[in-house]
């Protein structure tokens, strides 16, 4: 076996794909028996566009439901911001898309499943590793017949940001903060309610809207650690708030009958050291957790799918062990962007988000649109929709 990767989310998806597509013996494990989870990360951005067209997936990727964010909108207590604008970006992707993260990795999954050498294991959970000679040969997992193991020339740790594997390699993350946590739920969506994703900001308060067609997705920003002490106050306390910054919403308030109608997400930004051992390597969340912020969880999983299949897609070809050396070159390519998104993802919650929910920040002072400023016209879009160094497909299809 080439390589086995552990957790079908968005990196190892991806990864999956590419080295099955370049002749690569590959297996994927994914510990549910399907991708139908909530409240996950759906933001395509035109850097993961770009690189589904140059899959040949663009076609099938843009007849799934969708939404095209163009704009980004910030609503204050004084009206819309419009915070940046992805219209003059370079190339032909020029909007974030709004997909289910189920619809992404299926499609992804599938298109995997057109090459022999891919294999894909659902309600399969790694839990160990298998270490010969001081390097890892692959993984031990359990489904529902009991006990397995894989053997591998190379072992990736793609299981999230809570990675089990991870841990098992002796590798611990280095946690860089976040104010906030955040509670996902939703609520019906009606013809006569705006039609786009924005995010909304008052004072004390943030939530980002995301349409969903028929219905709302929501994310509610509370202070980090503070979910225990709104469960205390009761359901009110959350639908209180939600009615006051969205007052459209209000005769839907009812819909969040309890605590157990909302999902919460406990941020974190972290990153690894170290990304590899001999034999082994972690990508996307199991090497840096990523703040909500920007929206750009995906889409840097996806480059570091595309960096270690155009650097170790070669080496795992020819069927020998792959060097450490290699291992690292992923690491020292993708380590830049991590560093300079997390930075910046850091300073807008020290910035914005922080003071917002403790009342030192209130946002409808603002300009009207943002986009006239120069620099944050040239920047923000290129940040947002392209990310630092982003990645293209060169390993070549066989």
């Amino acid at each position: 076996m080439g390589c086995v990767i552990a957790g079908g989310g968005p990196a190892g998806a991806m990864l999956a794909l590419l080295l099955a597509r370049s002749g690569v013996e590959v297996t994927l494990l994914e510990k549910h028996g399907d991708f139908l989870r909530d409240f996950r990360g759906d933001t395509i951005h035109p850097s993961t566009l770009q690189v589904l067209d140059e899959l040949g997936l663009a076609r099938e990727f843009l007849e799934l439901p969708h939404r095209k964010a163009y704009d980004l909108f910030l609503a204050t207590d004084r009206g819309d911001v419009r915070i940046a604008s992805l219209r003059r970006l370079p190339g032909r992707y020029r909007y974030v898309a709004f997909v289910p993260q189920w619809d992404f990795l299926d499609l992804i999954t599938s298109a995997a499943g057109r090459y022999p050498g891919f294999r894909l294991l659902m309600n399969a959970e790694a839990h160990d590793l298998i270490r010969e000679g001081g390097a890892v040969r692959g993984l031990r997992y359990r489904d529902p017949s009991g006990e397995h193991e894989i053997r591998a020339e190379l072992t990736v740790a793609a299981d999230g940001r809570h990675s089990v594997l991870r841990g098992r390699a002796g590798l611990v993350p280095q946690n860089l903060g976040a104010p906030m946590d955040v509670v996902w739920f939703r609520l019906p969506r009606e013809p006569g309610d705006r039609d786009d994703t924005f995010l909304r900001i008052s004072p004390g308060h943030m939530m980002v809207a995301i349409n969903r067609e028929s219905y709302w997705q929501l994310a509610y920003l509370i202070l980090k650690g503070g979910y225990d002490g709104l469960v205390r106050e009761g359901i009110d306390a959350l639908r209180g708030p939600v009615a006051a910054l969205l007052p459209w919403l209000g005769d839907r308030i009812g819909e969040i009958g309890s605590y157990d109608d909302v999902s919460v997400l406990t941020v974190a930004i972290n990153r690894l050291r170290r990304w590899h051992r001999p034999g082994f390597l972690c990508v996307g969340d199991a090497a840096h957790a990523m703040s909500p912020v920007f929206g750009v969880g995906i889409n840097l999983a996806v480059q570091d799918a595309v960096a270690t299949a155009n650097l170790l897609a070669g080496p795992l070809a020819s069927g020998t062990p792959v060097p450490e050396a290699a291992l690292h070159r992923v690491q020292r390519r993708r380590m830049l962007p991590t560093r300079v998104t997390q930075a910046a993802q850091r300073l807008v919650q020290n910035l914005v988000i922080g003071p917002a929910l403790t009342h030192r920040l209130d946002p409808s002072g603002l300009p009207r649109d943002l986009t006239r400023i120069p620099l944050l016209n040239r920047v923000a879009p290129r940040f947002i929709g392209h990310g630092v160094r982003p990645e293209h497909v060169t390993v070549k299809e066989l």
